[in-house]
């Protein structure tokens, strides 16, 4: 296994979360940036780094100044009936199609032995800018009953051309390991920041699993910082490369 989990904090494991909510650099950066704003307005804890090797080897400064490898984080949120979700996130993810597999993959074994029973992928998709949209797709029959009673927008018939990337295999694997996955999608016209499209989504999302999260008022303007601390120009670029001969959205 070349998942290193580093525990932070005086962590040892993810306090009994069941439902995790992740998201990676994508169309839009509208997962990524929702779950970066709802970190920092629930105070969310830093409980472990996920480091791996298929990951680009770039070292950043972290938010205590110190040099970081590359990494996913891992945080949780205090919901206020007392128990906890969990937040995967991090500025980049595997480049080669078979590393993004293996990463998936051992993501969701370490999710199987914290018994976290819900996954859900946040992303965005590129449609018309006349369409605003969110919806979720599952990956299993029983969870799409499961979502349609909690009274979820689930789809049957997007996204029609699949979806690609490690996101996707996340999104899409958990059957595999006893996990129920699903893929969270709001639409957006492309490559740049669009942050009503994270703010409906993260606003669906606690409204569909009655997670009571602080979203406060001023939840855009948070938005509108963590979009303009994502680079746009390496999301775009993995995009076109990831699709282009491809006519799967990227995830």
């Amino acid at each position: 296994m070349s998942l290193l989990v580093e525990w932070r904090n005086g962590h040892s494991d993810m306090n009994n979360s069941r439902l995790c909510l992740i998201a990676l650099p994508g169309v839009g950066n509208i997962g990524k940036a929702a779950i970066d704003a709802l970190n920092e307005t629930n105070d969310a804890v830093e409980v472990a780094r996920l480091h791996h090797t298929a990951l680009p080897p770039l070292a950043t400064l972290d938010d205590d100044g110190l040099l970081s490898p590359p990494h996913l984080t891992v945080r949780n949120i205090k919901l206020p009936k007392g128990d906890y979700i969990v937040t995967i996130t991090g500025n980049s993810q595997p480049l080669e199609p078979q590393n993004q597999g293996i990463m998936a993959r051992e993501i969701l074994s370490l999710l199987q032995e914290q018994r976290i029973t819900d996954s859900i992928v946040l992303a965005g998709m590129v449609d018309e800018a006349t369409r605003k949209e969110i919806f979720i797709v599952p990956s299993s029959s029983q969870y799409r009953i499961d979502l349609e009673s909690k009274g979820a927008n689930v789809r049957r018939d997007e996204p029609s051309s699949g979806a690609i990337g490690m996101a996707a295999l996340l999104a899409s694997l958990g059957p595999v390991f006893g996990i129920n996955t699903a893929c969270a999608i709001a639409t957006t016209v492309g490559a740049s920041g669009d942050i009503n499209a994270s703010q409906q989504l993260l606003m669906s999302i606690d409204r569909w699993f009655k997670l009571n999260l602080v979203i406060p008022q001023d939840a855009n303007e948070k938005l509108l910082t963590k979009l303009k601390q994502i680079s746009p120009n390496s999301s775009h670029d993995l995009v076109s490369e990831m699709t282009e001969s491809h006519d799967a959205f990227y995830m």
